[in-house]
């Protein structure tokens, strides 16, 4: 997989990678298991903290009364990684440390028990970079609240860990304000089958080293094994080459399209369906610089986004941070109610492709699976596919669930036909973003051959 890529400096964007050899679509380029990881604290109570696996039951921890396990087996796997942090969270109950806090710890004890990994953690915290120079003071502010915790969140565990994690940390991770910066400037989020965020990661080197970087490591004895690993080395595109799914807390790489000898790899740092001065504005916010891609440049999609009338348009903008908090309150009545009234008046003449619309369609849908409303639901979905077709040109991860949560709608309502034409919609895009020995592709394949089955037993019983 690496034996493809080289590292190289990306004009006006610092250190990239690009290909050695021709990738194809569909290719698994790279995975990864974590440095570092933890599950959000506003899942705490749905995700197991070993496997990340959403359960309905879960265990707890006797003692922290925060980390969820699925059985004892997780729990006792997770126990050598949790022990420290186990301590740390007693010691400041009720109050939870942020998860950016959380991880910043849990790859600092990483550093502190030895083992095989600790010198590719120890270089892939150095490399990365805080980016404080560029940022706003506000911003820093905040950041230094987060070191002070963390510092708080430390002392608790161990007295004397303040100089433990000196000796232990690379120069520039020493400071806390450097260390939370350089976390949170570079944690991936982890996410579950659906696409919804379960947790946040620090993920390995995915390219070589420098042969001068190799050279101090081996001189110094550091240098453990060969190929250390860094997807921090990935530019970002509004149009990426590449996309990141996950499989527990496993990270895998894939080629979207073919890439050609010499050209770089990209992946997207954000979700792309939104208009250019919104991903512009989020990029600089998130990540201190300024996106020049070939889509932000030329702003293709914004006229499509922006389509029907401009008051109409601004009106269903303006309604949409209050259907937001609706549902992250869960209200999903209300969340419902409202979408109707909206799509039905306001909405009711603008194109399905408007992007403002289209965001409300897809919280109608969510709110009408979690009341069990499936004949508005699918209804909903459907008008969705359209725009998802012209807004991902490449396969993308998020048209494919969305075409399976759709198919799985047809299938209950017992649309076999439509229900087989989605799902093998959906597979034309999961057998490339997510591969064919992925659970979620593999639940997609068992959803197709249930349509067949149905099929043929209904093309049987008409005979």
């Amino acid at each position: 997989m690496a034996t493809k890529l080289e590292r190289f400096v990306s004009p006006g964007k610092g250190n990239g990678v690009r290909a050695t050899a021709r990738i194809r679509r569909g290719e698994l380029v790279y995975s990864a298991e974590p440095l570092g990881c933890c599950v959000s604290n506003r899942l705490a109570r749905d995700v197991c903290h070993h496997c990340f696996t959403r359960r309905e039951t879960l265990l707890r921890c006797s003692q922290c009364k925060m980390a969820r396990y699925c059985n004892i087996t997780c729990q006792k796997q997770a126990w050598s990684g949790h022990k420290r942090e186990c301590k740390c969270l007693q010691s400041l109950l009720p109050r939870i440390p942020t998860d950016s806090v959380r991880l910043a710890v849990r790859l600092i004890f990483a550093l502190l028990s030895p083992s095989k990994n600790s010198s590719e953690e120890l270089y892939t915290l150095e490399e990365h970079e805080s980016h404080l120079c560029s940022m706003s003071e506000q911003k820093k502010q905040g950041l230094s609240q987060l070191a002070s915790m963390l510092q708080l969140y430390l002392q608790q565990e161990v007295p004397d860990l303040a100089q433990g994690m000196t000796s232990a940390l690379p120069p520039s991770c020493q400071e806390p304000l450097n260390l939370i910066a350089k976390v949170t400037s570079n944690c991936f989020t982890i996410s579950d089958g659906e696409l919804q965020e379960i947790g946040v990661g620090l993920y390995p080197r995915m390219v070589p080293l420098p042969i001068h970087i190799l050279g101090c490591l081996a001189t110094t004895g550091l240098l453990k094994k060969e190929g250390l690993h860094c997807l921090s080395l990935l530019n970002h595109d509004c149009r990426p080459n590449c996309v990141m799914v996950f499989e527990g807390t496993k990270l895998r790489l894939r080629a979207v399209r073919d890439i050609n000898p010499e050209e770089e790899l990209t992946i997207s740092y954000i979700e792309t369906l939104s208009l250019t001065e919104d991903r512009q504005r989020q990029l600089k916010d998130q990540y201190h610089f300024t996106c020049h891609c070939q889509r932000c440049d030329s702003q293709d999609t914004d006229r499509l986004m922006l389509s029907g009338e401009e008051a109409t348009c601004l009106l269903l903008k303006e309604a949409l941070p209050k259907l937001e908090g609706l549902r992250a309150e869960s209200d999903w009545q209300a969340l419902l109610e409202s979408c109707r009234h909206l799509l039905s008046t306001v909405g009711g003449d603008m194109p399905e492709e408007n992007l403002y619309k289209l965001r409300m369609t897809d919280m109608a849908v969510d709110a009408s699976i979690q009341l069990g409303h499936w004949e508005e639901a699918v209804g909903y979905g459907e008008k969705t596919l359209p725009a998802y077709r012209q807004y991902y040109p490449d396969p993308h991860p998020v048209h494919g669930v969305q075409l399976m949560r759709v198919g799985k709608l047809q299938h209950y309502l017992e649309r076999i036909k439509d229900a087989f034409d989605t799902f093998r919609q959906a597979y034309e895009i999961m057998k490339l973003t997510h591969g064919n020995d992925h659970s979620l592709t593999a639940e997609l394949l068992m959803k197709m051959e249930e349509c067949r089955a149905e099929m043929d037993q209904q093309s049987s019983s008409r005979h």
